[in-house]
Formats: C-alpha cells, sequence, structure tokens
C-alpha cells in the first residue's frame, strides 16, 4: 500500500516500488516482464503481474525501479552481472516457478568487487517479496548483510533494502554519504545505528513494518530529511532531538505504541503532514496547531479525552476514534472495597498563572516544564495556587564558589502556606556537562536563607531530567549543580565523616570534641593538575582536592579534630621533599590563602596527610617549590570557578537590523553555529574569555550603531547580560543608526564589557586588545555590518532619508505607546505562533490565507505584514496597545507580553517626568503639551 502523500510503506506489490512486480521499468518504459527483467522480480509462470503507477511523490528520480537489461552509466543492472545469483528461501531453493531472485545472499567482503559500473551506479534497488508461497503471500528476502565495500559507493543516491531479513543497519550505509533515498520496511530491525546521522544528503526514509522501540538521538541531526516514515513499529516515545529536522515535511508515525509526544515536535515549522493514528496518545502538545504549514494532523483511533482548543476546532484534524469527553472507565473492584475517587489531573497552558486544590487532591502539569502533586488531603480547604517562572536574577540566584545554575526560578505562592501533607514538586532542568563528584539539588528560601532539598533524579528521556523532592512550604525554588556534599550529626561520643566522592577523605571526632550535637558539612572539589601545571610554569606541581568543612552552632571544639587529606598525586609520603609541602587555609567568605604548615603538626603516611584542628574552614595541600604560595592559591582557586566562554553576534539574513548576541561555553559553539547559521550570518565567535557563573557582562554597539536606552535591560546605553553555564544567554536587539544608510554601508562593532559599565569605551578593537590586561573590563569585540538601503522593501524598513526605521508609533505618550522599532522586535519573537495573535487582535481567517500565500517561503515577511498592517489600521485609535498586550497574553506569549508592559511602564515615566519639569524646559516654537507627548527614541520590546 500506499502511504499518505506518497510514503512508501507497501510490500512488493506497492505502487512505485522498487523491483515490484510488473512496475515502471523509466529506461525501457515498459512493464519489467515485458523486457525480460526477471532479476527485477518477473512473476511466475501463468501469474500476471500486479499493475503499478508511476513513481510516488515524494521520492527522488533515483527510486525508481531500473532495468537490468538496459544498458546505462548509472550501473542499473551491474549488480546482476557481477554478484553471483543464489537461493531466494531459506531452504536454497526457489518456489515452485518461481523466478530468479531479485536479493541473491550477497558474498563476504573477500568476495565483494566493485566493478566498473557498479562504482558509478546511483540506485542500488535489492528489495525482497519477490517469490511467493503456495498461498501467493510475499517471502522475505534472505539478505541479512552487505559487503563492507559498498560503503564505497560514492555516488549512490537511492538504496532500497526492504522485504528483507536485516536485524541490524549494515555498516556499510552510514558510509555512502551521498545517499538521498533509503527504503528499509518490512525488515526486523529493532533499533537504528547512531551513525545514521553521518548521511548529511538524506531526503526521504521509510523504516515501517520493522521492530523498533526507540530512536538514534542523531535522528535530529539530518537537517536535510524531508520524507520520515516510521509507521507500524513498537516505538513508546520519540527523543527531543526529532524537533531538530527543520526541513521534514511528511512524519508518518502511525501504529505504534506512543502515549505521549515531546514538546519539540512544535518547532518543525516545515511540516505539511502529520500521521499519528492508531497509538495510545492521552495528550499532544499545543504548539501543533501554530505550525505554519501543517495541511493534515492525523489523530485518529488514540486515547484522546480532551485536546488543545488550538486543535479543537481546526479543520486539518482528524479526531475519529478517540474517547473525547468521556470519563476514565472505573477501575474493577472486589465487592465491599471502598471506591477511591481518582486525583484529578491538570494540564495547563500558559494563559494560566493559577489554578485550585481541594482536600481531594490533584496532579497538575505546568507548561513551562514543571509538575506538581497534590495528596488527598494535603489541604483541608479549597486553595487557589499562583506560580511564576522567573529569569534567574543574581539576587534570586544564590551560588556558592562552585556551583552551576541548572533552571529558572519558580515561584510558588501563597508564600509560607503550609500543607498536612507534603507536596511534590518536578522541576525539569539542564543536564550537567560533569557528574562526576558532582549531584544535583532544588534550593528553596525558608525563612529569609536558602537551603537544599532531598532530591531525586527521574530521567523520562535521554537529555530530559526532572529532579523531585517534597516541598514543606511555598517559596522561591531553582535547580543546582554543586561538588558532592556529605554531612552527619556529631554526637558527645564522637563519629567519622568521610567523603562519598573520595573514601580517602576523612574527618575523625574524638569523645567531648563538643557537648552538644552540632551538624557538620563537607563538600571537595577536584582540581585538575594540568591547569595547575600551566598556571605555576611547574611540571612537577601537583595539589590534593580542596576540602571545604564547615558546622553549625559554636564555632569551635572542645577537642582537636583530625582531618585526613590524601597526598598530591604523583606524590608518597616515604620519598617527598617536606619543604615542598604546603598546608593552606583559607576561612570564607574571605578569598586569601595563609600558609599554615609551620603551625599544624602533619603526620604522613605513604598515602595520606593528617593534621589536627580546632576549628574548621577550608584545606589545601599543595607540593611545589615556589615559596609565595597563597597568591598562587588565590588564583588557582578562581581558575576554579571560571569558564571557558565564547562570544557571538549574528544579523539575521532576511533582516542584518535584528543583532543575536550570545555569549556560551566553549564546548557548545560549533553545534550552536550549525543550528543558527541557516537563519543568521555573521563574524566568527570571538576568542576565549573566561567568566564566572552568575558574572554581569555588557553588550556596547560602538562606530555608528546604536540600541535604544529605553530596553528593560540596557544600563547606560549597553545590553546588560547574567552569564550562566548551562543556561541560554542570549538576547536579540534591533540596531539603528544615524548614519545615512541610501548612500553607504555603515560598518560598526558590538564590544563586551565585564563589571561595572567603563565610562570611556574605545572606538577601535585594536587600540582596545593592546589595553587589555589581565583585570581589564573589555572581553571582545566582534564587526557588524548594516548593508546599504534599496528602498523600502517590506514593512520593516522606512522611507525616511537617513532613517532605518519609519517613524510609526502605536498609541500615546500618555498611556505608552510602541514605536516601529518595539513592533519589528515583537514581530522577531512571534515565530510560528503568530497565526494565532492575528486571530485575537480580530484579523479574518481569509486574510491569514492571504498572507501566507503572498510571503509562501518567508515566515518573518508573514509576521512583519501582519503586525504592520493591523498597525496601521489602528494608528490614532485609543486602547490598540491594550489590545496587542491582551492579544499576546491570549496566544500564550506572555514573555513578549510582559516585556511590552515593561516598554509602556518606562515610556509613562518619562511623560510624567516630563510634565513635571516642563516649565524649566527651554522655549522654542513647541507649546509644552507637544513637546512633553514628542515620542522618544526606538525602544525594544
Amino acid at each position: 500500500m500506499c502511504g499518505p502523500r506518497g510514503l512508501l510503506v507497501g510490500d512488493g506489490r506497492s505502487r512505485g516500488g522498487a523491483g515490484a512486480p510488473g512496475s515502471w521499468c523509466r529506461r525501457c518504459e515498459r512493464r519489467h516482464r515485458c523486457c525480460g527483467c526477471r532479476a527485477q522480480g518477473a512473476s511466475s509462470p501463468g501469474r500476471e503481474p500486479a499493475e503499478s503507477g508511476p513513481v510516488p511523490r515524494g521520492l527522488p528520480l533515483a527510486a525508481a525501479p531500473v532495468c537490468p537489461a538496459a544498458p546505462s552509466a548509472a550501473g542499473g543492472g551491474v549488480l546482476a552481472a557481477e554478484w553471483p545469483r543464489g537461493p531466494s528461501t531459506p531452504g536454497g531453493h526457489p518456489g515452485p516457478g518461481a523466478a530468479e531472485p531479485a536479493t541473491p545472499p550477497l558474498p563476504g567482503p573477500q568476495r565483494a568487487t566493485l566493478g566498473p559500473g557498479l562504482r558509478a551506479t546511483s540506485a542500488l534497488p535489492l528489495p525482497g517479496g519477490q517469490c511467493r508461497d503456495a498461498l501467493g503471500a510475499c517471502l522475505p528476502g534472505s539478505l541479512t548483510t552487505l559487503p563492507s565495500s559498498l560503503g564505497g559507493l560514492a555516488r549512490l543516491v537511492h538504496l532500497d533494502l526492504s522485504f528483507n531479513s536485516l536485524e541490524t543497519l549494515p555498516d556499510c550505509v552510514p558510509q555512502m554519504r551521498g545517499l538521498g533515498a533509503l527504503l528499509l520496511s518490512r525488515n526486523r530491525l529493532s533499533e537504528l545505528p547512531e551513525a545514521l546521522g553521518a548521511l548529511p544528503a538524506l531526503t526521504f526514509l521509510a523504516v515501517t513494518h520493522n521492530r523498533l522501540q526507540t530512536l538514534p538521538t542523531a535522528l535530529g541531526t539530518l537537517s536535510t530529511l524531508q520524507h520520515l516514515d516510521l509507521s507500524e513499529n513498537l516505538l513508546d516515545t520519540l527523543p527531543p532531538e526529532i524537533g531538530g529536522l527543520s526541513s521534514l515535511a511528511e512524519l508518518s508515525l502511525a501504529s505504534n505504541q506512543l502515549r505521549s509526544l515531546p514538546a519539540s515536535l512544535a518547532g518543525l515549522r516545515s511540516l505539511r503532514l502529520l500521521i499519528l493514528h492508531s497509538n495510545l496518545l492521552a495528550s499532544v502538545p499545543a504548539g501543533l496547531g501554530h505550525l505554519p504549514l501543517l495541511t493534515r494532523l492525523d489523530l485518529r483511533d488514540n486515547q484522546l479525552r480532551d485536546v488543545p482548543p488550538e486543535l479543537r476546532d481546526a479543520p486539518f484534524v482528524r479526531l475519529q476514534g478517540n474517547p473525547l469527553g468521556k470519563a476514565l472507565p472505573d477501575s474493577c473492584s472486589a465487592p465491599g472495597t471502598p471506591v477511591v475517587p481518582e486525583m484529578p489531573r491538570l494540564f495547563l497552558t500558559s494563559d494560566f498563572d493559577s489554578f485550585p486544590v481541594t482536600p481531594q487532591g490533584c496532579s497538575v502539569t505546568l507548561a513551562c516544564g514543571v509538575r506538581l502533586q497534590f495528596p488527598a488531603g494535603a489541604t483541608a480547604t479549597s486553595v487557589i495556587i499562583h506560580y511564576r517562572l522567573w529569569l534567574p536574577e543574581p539576587r534570586l540566584v544564590p551560588l556558592g564558589p562552585h556551583d552551576s545554575l541548572l533552571s529558572g526560578v519558580l515561584e510558588l505562592q501563597p508564600h509560607g502556606a503550609s500543607f498536612q501533607q507534603e507536596v511534590g514538586l518536578w522541576l525539569l532542568f539542564v543536564p550537567p556537562r560533569v557528574r562526576r563528584c558532582r549531584e544535583v539539588v532544588v534550593r528553596t528560601l525558608s525563612d529569609d536563607s536558602w537551603s537544599d532539598l532531598e532530591t531525586h533524579l527521574e530521567e523520562e528521556a535521554p537529555k530530559r531530567l526532572w529532579a523531585h523532592c517534597q516541598v514543606p512550604h511555598f517559596s522561591w525554588f531553582l535547580v543546582v549543580s554543586r561538588p558532592v556534599s556529605n554531612a552527619c550529626l556529631v554526637p558527645p561520643e564522637g563519629t567519622l565523616l568521610f567523603s562519598s566522592g573520595n573514601p580517602g577523605i576523612k574527618v575523625t571526632f574524638p569523645p567531648g570534641a563538643t557537648e552538644e550535637p552540632c551538624h557538620v558539612r563537607m563538600q571537595v572539589v577536584h582540581v585538575a593538575d594540568r591547569e595547575l601545571q600551566g598556571l605555576l610554569g611547574e611540571p612537577a606541581a601537583a595539589v590534593s582536592p580542596l576540602l571545604c568543612l564547615s558546622q553549625s552552632g559554636p564555632s569551635g571544639f572542645l577537642r582537636p579534630v583530625t582531618v585526613q587529606l590524601p597526598l598530591p598525586p604523583g606524590i608518597t609520603g616515604l620519598s617527598l621533599d617536606r619543604s615542598h609541602l604546603h598546608l593552606l587555609y583559607q576561612a570564607p567568605p574571605t578569598a586569601t590563602w595563609d600558609d599554615i604548615t609551620a603551625e599544624v603538626a602533619l603526620e604522613l603516611t605513604h598515602l595520606y596527610a593528617r593534621f589536627q584542628v580546632m576549628h574548621f574552614s577550608w584545606y589545601w595541600l599543595w607540593y611545589t617549590t615556589k615559596t609565595c604560595v597563597g597568591d598562587l592559591a588565590r588564583k588557582a582557586w578562581a581558575r576554579l570557578r571560571l569558564h571557558h566562554v565564547n562570544l557571538i553576534a549574528l544579523q539575521r539574513r532576511r533582516d542584518p537590523e535584528q543583532v543575536l548576541l550570545q555569549c556560551l561555553p566553549r564546548h557548545k559553539v560549533d553545534a550552536t553555529l550549525r543550528r543558527l547559521l541557516e537563519r543568521y550570518h555573521g563574524p566568527e565567535p570571538s576568542d576565549t574569555v573566561e567568566m564566572f557563573e552568575g558574572e554581569k557582562f555588557f553588550a556596547a554597539f560602538e562606530r555608528g550603531l546604536d540600541v535604544d536606552a529605553d530596553r528593560p535591560d540596557c544600563v547606560e546605553g549597553r545590553v546588560c547580560f547574567v552569564f550562566y553555564s548551562h543556561l541560554k544567554n542570549v538576547k536579540e536587539v534591533y540596531v539603528t543608526t544615524t548614519l545615512d544608510r541610501q548612500a553607504q554601508a555603515v560598518r560598526g562593532q558590538v564590544s563586551f564589557y565585564r563589571g561595572p559599565v567603563p565610562e570611556e569605551v574605545p572606538e577601535e578593537a585594536e587600540a582596545a586588545r593592546q589595553r587589555r590586561g589581565a583585570d581589564a573590563l573589555w572581553m571582545a569585540t566582534l564587526p557588524i555590518k548594516l548593508p546599504r538601503l534599496r528602498g523600502s522593501e517590506g514593512p520593516g524598513l522606512g522611507r525616511g532619508a537617513g532613517l532605518s526605521l519609519a517613524p510609526l508609533n502605536l498609541g500615546d505618550a500618555e498611556t505608552g505607546f510602541l514605536t516601529q522599532s518595539n513592533l519589528l522586535n515583537v514581530a522577531g519573537r512571534l515565530g510560528p505562533d503568530w497565526p494565532a495573535v492575528a486571530l485575537h487582535l480580530g484579523l479574518s481567517y481569509q486574510e491569514l490565507q492571504r498572507i501566507r500565500h503572498k510571503f509562501r517561503d518567508d515566515l518573518d515577511g508573514q509576521i512583519r505584514h501582519m503586525l504592520f498592517s493591523w498597525a496601521e489600521r489602528q494608528a490614532g485609535q485609543p486602547g490598540a496597545v491594550g489590545r496587542l498586550v491582551q492579544a499576546l497574553e491570549q496566544s500564550d506569549r506572555r514573555d513578549v507580553a510582559q516585556e511590552v508592559r515593561a516598554i509602556l511602564e518606562l515610556g509613562r515615566r518619562k511623560y510624567q517626568d516630563g510634565i513635571r519639569h516642563t516649565s524649566l524646559a527651554p522655549g522654542d516654537d513647541a507649546s509644552p503639551g507637544a513637546s512633553a507627548s514628542q515620542p522618544p527614541e526606538p525602544a525594544q520590546a
């Protein structure tokens, strides 16, 4: 059978299937049986071949079956001439009256040779299913592997291995870098290799009727893939990386065992056809309704009891066979067993910032990646819970010297609410890069101090982790990665505490060390020898792990406590020079390290050093020939906290005035650029710089470039960032210039500075580079070029001479207004959500269709045309800005609505300030009222 819109999912009799009996040969333009194409699947004597139609739409030209009898430089027929034929049945004998098999057993690598014709072939059809049993059913081919030498077929575009007995994908297939179409249907594949991502030209992949249970994460790297058919398998989950298939137009996942879908499916902006019927889906992402090109969404025969409003009335959605609106069936129980009502389940979109909780309890899933479970009886009365996800501002993120932030900040209200039973909380977080000797915890604010909750990790899919904890009260919550922490309660009788990350590190408390029990906490930070040796310039230098000890209660102990540290790597207690061994001490929060070697009695064994202390702090063993160890330790400790990062600045290809600024760790640069360069262009990333976790830095546009100072994140004209190593440190800004771009292009730059904003910014990057020192504020400078204006093309380009933006304002200064620069930024943030915003703004469905048709291949053009055509109609009318904010909120874009509100508030404050100071303004021809209502420079939302 043929799948929807030409996806090949059928057997050997499928229309257009390569090698199907009686199929059309595009070289001799006949049916196979009339030109002797027996190797391509001639039917048995006395049996008429099945009729076949043209090549299915969507398959490349090479997918059409090639007659082996027709001479061709492409190599059709060369395979049968160079490889000996073999039996097609497991017994080694063809069935009665059967044709010679199309999939002979291939020779081993030692016998496989690539003749000149095979090296030049572009299509290699090896489908089974050509022979039939006594009842006429197709028999699978005996092909179980391919010779490794086939990996050298550099010109191969089409490979058909369907209807065979493959249990694993042959290793030579991922080596065929030019492969455009791969057919693997009706085999015995239980998995696909990660190496499948090494096929950069693949546009068509069919793996139907197999035994797939999981998909490789590398599947998401096939950016050229347009048609993917995975129907009739055993898939129960999909990797989130499937959202990386940016060119995918048709996706079929019918007849699997899927219970949920990753939210990343809503990012397939090229998707036109999505087939999901005959699964076990209980919910679908609401974002599927916002895909701009989707024409069919088949959700028939699933377990959907409710669907998002965006999909419920959409004309392209098929929902037959779902229990929509029906209650869950009652569970079977023994007679007399009390019936426990099932806990209600709530799935909230970003339209809602609150939800009710009754004494019955409920399970809540929020749109921001948070789950809450209120057990029955947690509340005595009904309570309304409010939530909000904050950006990680420094005042809300308490981090230790070696901690890393892995999530945003969740606020749950009412603060301090107590529950009769603990509430379960699941927070989605970014997996840390390094997990050795580190742990992930949920941190919460309690009694004006931050504390860590007992946390358990749950893995839903690769790279999708949840931090689960029991919440005693409501406050602020975030997920942090920290060095492994060990703690104990020290009784008056004494005890022993050792590190779970390094059992050689121990602390022994003798009897009588404390009169009352006290809590003691230990953390161990491991140090890379390579970085230390590079810092000291001494190959033989070595240090032990950094030991951080703290205690509650009294600041000291009544009796000495023994601390054991391992000697630095490569150093033994029998051969070391004691004059090179230093014990360093630091008392936080000071950053100075003191050498206390002469003040303690160091007891050395073969592997360890022991010493006694009366109070706790941080301890570090160094082995070096240097004498001033304290300053070196301060620099080394600072190096432990630094991240090697790069700064990038990219301009949108269709609108160079929109600039993407990003700061990211060095190991993420290449993958990020590969993902962004289809939509952006720009300079190479900056040289490597170093930053602390949570450090604030600024981006300044210079040499003729400018951004509006009314942005909420602008400080003295510089865009403010806060760096977190695991989060997205990215912003998009609109750049303007006062120079005449109709006369010439503008070449400027963006420079990045750390710490406070400098009073004077260097005009030339080279001058700043020469002035840079160890503690200089300047970090990097990247060039920006605004091309010459070629007239007013599209709503984003103005007609005014010397201006890159037309003077279109929405609203008024008294109630707040948006400039065209603001509207451009709003348009750049919408993405595929723009149809929902347009409908809430009052645009008709027919008008949306006209916009889509006019800008068929330009999503940015669709958004700008919609927004600016609406804004021009609203010019001068009261309440227009309020309608825009309301439409954004109703379309699940509260993030953009919040930023628009911030811009409006800034405008209103400036207007009020102008009113108060109007009597002090210098006299001019304009009236005070007109002067006060004059719009300021463009701002960005």
